[in-house]
C-alpha cells in the first residue's frame, strides 16, 4: 500500500507528525524478521509470544514482555530519511535487524520471567540495580563479554550484558562454545543455557501487552524528532581520523563527480576488514567498530575518492591498521548510551 507522503521532498516530510505516518509492521520485511527469530526461540522449546510495535527507537520497556521497533524500518522512504538525518540506519539490513531483535528479545524474556531477580543472575552479570550510565568506556580486548552489537555493548550495563549473551546463545549455528572457548564470557553463555532450560514448556509470569511510546500516540513532527535525536548525539563521529582521511580522500569541487568515500568504504568493508584482521591478528569485530566511525566521518566531511580503486583500497588498509593499533594502545573511546 502506497503512502501519500512517500514522494514528498524531505523538507515537507519533516513537518509530518509521527502519528500521521500510518505505518505498521504487518506486510513489511520486519514481519519476516520477527517470525524468523520467534521460530528460533520455538525451536529451543520456549513458549513465549512477545508483542511487537512501532515506536521511536529500539527498546523493551521495563515490565513489558514485548519489543518496540523504530518506525523508520517500516518504509523505504523513512529509512532514506533516517540515513539522511543520522548518517546510518540502525537495523537497516536483515542481518542487523535480526541481531537487534534477538537482543531486545532477551530483555523481553527477562521482563516476562524476572530472571534478574535471581541471586545467581546478579552473581553472573552484576547488580541489575546499577544506574544506566550516559556513556561507557569499553575494553575492546576484554574476554569477559560476548561480542554481538556494535560498541561492545555488553560492557555498558548488566542488563545489556545479559541481553547480548542471550542473543549470542539464541543465534542458530553460532557455535558459541567453540567461539568463546577459554573466555570468561563462556560461563555467562552456559548460565543462560541452563536458565533457558528451566522455562521450557513454562508460561511467563508477566502477560502485559502495553505499548509505551507507540508511533500512533506520538504527536511530534519528524523535524522535532530528529532535532531531539541529533541533540542526543551532538558530538557526531570523532574527528581523530580527519587528518589522514583528508590525505586519502577529498572534498574539493574538482572531485565532486567521483564516488563518495563512505560508499566506497561500505562497498569494500568486508574485504578491508578481513585483510587488516589477517595483518594485525585483531578481531574483525573490533576493526568494524573503528571502520564504522571512519565511514561516518567521511559522510560528515562529504569526502570522495580521488585515487584508483586498487591504491585507495591498499592505502586505506594501511590507514586502518595504524589507527587500530593506536586505538588499542591509547585506551578506548567513550560510547553514548
Amino acid at each position: 500500500m502506497r503512502s501519500r507522503w512517500e514522494n514528498w521532498p524531505e523538507d515537507r516530510l519533516l513537518d509530518l507528525r509521527l502519528s500521521d505516518l500510518g505505518v505498521q509492521i504487518e506486510g513489511t520485511w520486519l514481519e519476516e524478521c520477527i517470525e524468523r527469530v520467534l521460530a528460533q526461540l520455538e525451536a529451543r522449546g520456549i513458549e513465549f509470544e512477545p508483542h511487537f510495535w512501532l515506536a521511536d527507537e529500539w527498546f523493551s520497556p521495563d515490565g513489558v514482555p514485548g519489543v518496540a521497533i523504530p518506525f523508520y524500518l517500516a518504509h523505504p522512504r523513512l529509512m532514506r530519511l533516517e540515513r539522511s538525518m543520522m548518517f546510518e540506519v540502525e537495523g537497516g539490513s536483515r542481518i542487523e535487524c535480526l541481531r537487534l531483535i534477538r537482543h531486545e528479545l532477551g530483555h523481553a524474556l527477562d521482563h516476562a520471567w524476572g530472571f534478574h531477580r535471581k541471586r545467581s543472575w546478579a552473581q553472573v552479570f552484576g547488580r541489575p540495580s546499577v544506574p544506566y550510565p550516559d556513556v561507557y568506556r569499553p575494553s575492546p580486548r576484554s574476554k569477559r563479554f560476548v561480542q554481538h552489537l556494535d560498541g561492545w555493548y555488553a560492557q555498558s550495563h548488566p542488563h545489556e550484558d545479559f541481553a547480548e549473551t542471550f542473543a549470542v546463545w539464541l543465534k542458530p549455528r553460532a557455535k558459541w562454545r567453540a567461539r568463546y572457548d577459554g573466555w570468561p564470557a563462556l560461563k555467562k553463555l552456559e548460565y543462560v543455557d541452563e536458565l533457558m532450560a528451566t522455562i521450557i514448556g513454562q508460561s511467563p509470569r508477566n502477560h502485559s501487552r502495553r505499548r509505551p511510546y507507540a508511533i500512533s500516540k506520538l504527536r511530534r513532527t519528524l523535524r522535532t524528532h530528529y532535532a531531539r535525536k541529533t541533540a542526543h548525539y551532538v558530538t557526531g563521529y570523532t574527528d581523530l581520523y580527519d587528518r589522514d582521511l583528508l590525505r586519502l580522500f577529498s572534498n574539493e569541487p574538482r572531485h565532486a563527480r567521483r564516488e563518495r568515500a563512505a560508499a566506497f568504504l561500505r562497498r569494500n568493508r568486508a574485504e578491508i576488514r578481513q585483510r587488516v584482521s589477517q595483518w594485525t591478528g585483531e578481531y574483525q569485530f573490533t576493526l568494524d567498530q573503528i571502520l564504522k566511525e571512519m565511514i561516518g566521518r567521511c559522510r560528515e566531511l562529504s569526502l570522495r575518492v580521488r585515487g584508483t580503486e586498487r591504491e585507495t583500497k591498499l592505502d586505506f588498509c594501511i590507514l586502518l591498521t595504524a589507527h587500530t593499533v593506536h586505538y588499542l594502545h591509547r585506551g578506548n573511546e567513550w560510547h553514548p548510551m
